[in-house]
């Protein structure tokens, strides 16, 4: 589904205050850039040129290299720096951050552009006004606290709002807040160490219905949140990390989506799921009831349900999530996030090579013949004995192929297991064939192993993997370009099936992409929006 655009995004960054307190001959090359839209930060460390970061590019701001009269510049010109080695303008949300050397003297500055969104927050905005505690999950610099901002600015209108604001990034430096959290009250933290503690004195001394909070990163504020959670009190909150997933595998905040704990299985349960005894399990129900990853500026995935998204992917489903972004008109689109979200590694090419594929083992290919797969490129529905099946999802994404894990034999089309398994004759297997459904048997539990099946299940022929992965090659390869700043970049003619993954690849990056030509040489073309 699509929405119209709302209000029109306007943007406040207070640009001015910050190129005062830079050395002359810095502020002279920012102005002379004029690029003060795209700035992201100032970068000025001791020895080294002067450095302007933009969101395409970084640029040398000066011959010179950078001094001590330099830094003492602009730090005589900020307020006074914190225990976390941040400081910042009264009245702005910039933020200008210490590196010391040993002996405490000052030897770099990142100085980070603040700005005020107004107008973001329509993108999620009936999740806030829903009154459902909420996680924002991203990595630095993606945009969460400005997305935190607007939540707390918009939520104001209608509520008691405090803000837990510990660096004096959500409502800038000094004593009087900046406009951006609107009619929000704003609690500083002396150090960030007693943040748990402001949160917990918050709720009790001032009786809020909503508590804002960035950048929850120690176990005591895991453990104040949950508590704040526990008093009726809506929580809105970031925090760092790239997804679901990561947020799980950190040991001080997966308790924030409920934690995890290891539980062994009866034998009876153990073979209906087709897992080992062991396994992991939700411990508690999530501090936070919805998860939104901030993947880029305006692309979110969204989990409604945390509590079911955790179960999910500890028992090897896909999460169903629900992808919400922005496109270059201003128009939000909200779709079911049905495909696997897909990244681009450091170095560029699928987990897999086709060279490595292994034929089936332990006459699996006699056992195929005893029943008969859906039609290539249809949805399998996979019954996974004794495996991972989070790689096996992983291997499925690789090759972009449609499959639908089960946990019953008699609903699959195939099953896969491990060779250990298939020589002891285990139960699942002895009725896979008495039902006459396929079996494919792994030497081992990697998902390279589990591509080589998906590979002879979905009848694909040497040249039809080789086709693909050159062309998801070429897609990630031309989608960093464009990352990097090229303007359009032109992949090779494919055929239409091909073509969707690619548009699909470049969406996920917030991307624009259209599609040229006639058949066979139509082709897609990747730019910025």
């Amino acid at each position: 589904m699509t929405n119209k655009p709302g209000n029109q995004l306007r943007i406040t960054d207070d640009l001015a205050a910050l190129l005062e307190v830079l050395p002359p001959r810095v502020k002279e090359a920012l102005r002379a850039l004029d690029r003060g839209d795209d700035l992201i930060e100032i970068v000025l460390d001791l020895g080294r040129l002067p450095e302007a970061r933009f969101t395409d590019k970084e640029v040398p701001l000066a011959d010179q290299e950078v001094t001590h009269e330099d830094i003492d510049y602009v730090v005589q010109r900020i307020g006074q720096f914190t225990e976390d080695n941040r400081a910042g303008i009264e009245r702005t949300l910039h933020r200008i951050s210490a590196i010391r050397n040993r002996q405490g003297r000052i030897v770099g500055l990142t100085c980070r552009v603040g700005r005020a969104v107004y107008g973001t927050i329509d993108i999620i905005q009936d999740i806030v006004e829903s009154g459902k505690n909420i996680l924002l999950l991203g990595r630095p610099g993606v945009g969460k606290t400005t997305l935190l901002r607007e939540a707390a600015r918009v939520l104001a209108e209608t509520k008691r709002v405090i803000v837990v604001d510990t660096s004096n990034e959500i409502a800038g430096d000094g004593d009087i807040p900046h406009p951006g959290i609107g009619r929000a009250r704003r609690m500083q933290v002396a150090t960030p160490m007693l943040q748990h503690e402001v949160m917990i004195e918050a709720v009790e001394n001032h009786m809020p219905e909503v508590i804002v909070i960035d950048e929850i990163g120690r176990e005591l504020e895991a453990e104040a949140a949950r508590t704040i959670a526990e008093r009726g009190v809506q929580l809105v909150g970031t925090a760092h990390g790239g997804s679901l997933d990561n947020l799980l595998m950190n040991p001080t905040l997966c308790d924030l989506v409920g934690g995890i704990e290891s539980v062994t299985l009866s034998d009876e349960e153990a073979r209906r799921r087709g897992t080992q005894k062991t396994v992991l399990e939700r411990k508690a129900p999530p501090t936070f009831d919805v998860l939104v990853e901030i993947q880029y500026r305006w692309k979110l995935v969204v989990y409604h349900n945390v509590a079911q998204a955790v179960d999910d992917f500890l028992r090897g489903r896909t999460p169903q999530g629900e992808i919400r972004y922005r496109d270059e008109s201003g128009v939000i689109h909200i779709e079911p996030a049905v495909i696997p979200r897909l990244s681009i590694p450091a170095s560029v090419g699928l987990p897999f090579s086709v060279h490595e594929r292994a034929p089936m083992e332990l006459g699996a290919s006699e056992t195929q013949s005893q029943g008969s797969l859906p039609p290539p490129r249809e949805a399998v529905r996979i019954f996974p004995y004794g495996i991972s099946q989070t790689r096996l999802q992983q291997a499925a994404a690789g090759l972009q192929l449609p499959i639908r894990v089960v946990d019953d034999v008699h609903q699959a089309d195939v099953v896969i297991t491990l060779k250990a398994h298939y020589r002891k004759r285990v139960q699942a297997v002895a009725d896979a064939e008495s039902l006459g459904v396929p079996v494919y048997v792994l030497r081992s539990n990697t998902v390279t192993q589990m591509q080589s099946s998906l590979i002879d299940i979905f009848n694909l022929s040497d040249k039809e993997v080789d086709t693909f992965a050159i062309a998801m090659r070429e897609t990630q390869e031309a989608i960093r370009k464009v990352l990097e700043g090229a303007r359009a970049v032109d992949l090779s003619p494919q055929s239409a099936r091909i073509r969707r993954f690619q548009h699909e690849m470049a969406r996920q990056f917030n991307l624009v992409s259209h599609s040229y030509g006639r058949e066979p040489q139509r082709r897609v073309r990747i730019y910025q929006g």
